[in-house]
């Protein structure tokens, strides 16, 4: 027999309260909302207090993360797909960034004043770490789309809303660049709005990729006359490293570039010794014929002191340069760091998956690590060069170590007594 609404909302209360309370709930939480609860549990946030993660940025750093923010330029096509919706109802949309700050939202007069209420406003924190369960910070935390209901939200603030919301991704790097909201009233939430948010976000990923697309485009045209002229190995990719124009030799999809990459002498991982010139929306790479040995790299840092923070950085007397990692690279380069004498691909896929029969997907995973690491990375077995120094920063406390992780590497280490 169906459940009315308001006994259905009583009985969520109840599991909710329960569950925060450490006792079991009369009846299980949808897995996603229970996973939620117990990471927040941990960090000790009170569920008393206010959502939006206290103190909003301020005027000139909201304003820094608009202009720097690649959601910008698909605002638009947000508001022509959702604006409808949400201004013809008591919804909001919110644009928030990976961090779960909101950048800009969208909705009628009092739907704005309504959400200020509960300071779902500019500027204002909605990660889990900081408003506990809720959709935009949740959907961040798992990387896919999700819907919060009434008192299945953390906070008690927010138990009269219902929240569907969707990361969105960067095309060209796979790097997460916010997320897609839509906020309003737990009575009445349309059941499609998950979908449509889901299905908006991933239109706004179409449309990055089309702009993209034009721009490699736009480089392709001034780089081409000019790697007419030039002898040996060039390549020209844009400020991503997405290649443009190629001479010389075989062409890659993307080289790896510096965060603070400026003109001048380089060592490029995959390249060797390399001159480097700006041009028009990217940079033109001079290979050098005859690389320097003793430029190579010689120590590795990778950074797992935060979550959601997952780099490694490379450096030699020419300099250094960081790289951002996907999680199961972080995972492959932590199996290597804490096995440097090596591991072959069954050892890897064990650590990695607990299955040492995924040797495929190690050697794959492998490959893609090598063509941003060529110059630190050996295989035969896998393992870091022996004259490369390596140093892991791990976070404070073993359980804050790759937290979404289930590779048994890593939650082997997790087991382990802090510092």
């Amino acid at each position: 027999m169906a459940m009315d609404g308001d006994r259905a909302g009583r009985l969520l209360q109840r599991v909710r309260d329960a569950a925060l309370a450490g006792e079991r709930p009369p009846v299980a939480p949808r897995p996603v909302i229970g996973a939620s609860w117990s990471r927040v549990l941990g960090t000790g946030l009170d569920p008393g207090r206010p959502a939006g993660g206290g103190a909003l940025l301020g005027r000139d750093e909201l304003e820094h993360r608009r202009r720097t923010s690649a959601l910008g330029d698909v605002l638009r096509s947000l508001d022509e797909a959702l604006g409808g919706l949400v201004n013809a109802s008591a919804q909001v949309m919110v644009v928030g960034d990976a961090e779960g700050r909101v950048l800009w939202r969208e909705g009628s007069l009092g739907a704005l004043r309504r959400a200020g209420a509960i300071c779902l406003e500019e500027g204002a924190n909605w990660s889990e770490r900081d408003t506990g369960t809720n959709a935009i910070g949740t959907a961040l935390a798992l990387r896919r789309p999700v819907q919060v209901h009434s008192a299945e939200h953390f906070a008690h603030a927010l138990h009269s809303l219902t929240c569907a919301a969707a990361p969105v991704r960067d095309p060209r790097d796979g790097r997460l660049l916010g997320v897609i909201d839509v906020s309003g009233p737990a009575a009445g939430f349309h059941p499609t709005t998950l979908a449509l948010v889901t299905s908006v976000a991933r239109l706004a990923e179409c449309e990055l990729r089309e702009r993209h697309g034009r721009s490699v485009d736009r480089l392709r045209s001034v780089a081409a006359p000019i790697m007419c002229r030039l002898g040996g190995r060039a390549l020209a990719v844009d400020v991503h490293g997405w290649t443009a124009a190629v001479t010389g030799m075989a062409p890659v999809d993307r080289l790896p570039l510096p965060k603070s990459l400026r003109a001048g002498r380089i060592w490029q991982p995959s390249l060797g010794m390399c001159t480097v010139e700006p041009l028009p929306g990217g940079w033109l790479f001079r290979v050098d014929e005859e690389p320097r040995a003793e430029a190579a790299p010689g120590r590795v840092v990778l950074d797992l002191s935060r979550p959601g923070r997952r780099r490694v950085t490379v450096s030699g007397p020419a300099g250094s340069w960081t790289q951002e990692l996907t999680p199961r690279h972080a995972e492959l380069l932590y199996a290597l760091a804490a096995h440097r004498a090596g591991r072959s691909a069954a050892e890897l896929a064990a650590d990695v998956f607990g299955d040492p029969t995924r040797t495929v997907t190690v050697r794959a995973e492998m490959s893609r690590v090598r063509r941003h690491l060529s110059g630190v990375l050996a295989h035969r077995p896998y393992r870091f060069s022996e004259e490369v120094e390596v140093e892991v920063i791990a976070p404070e406390r073993p359980a804050d170590l790759l937290p979404h992780s289930t590779a048994p590497a890593v939650v082997s280490a997790r087991d382990l007594p802090g510092p």
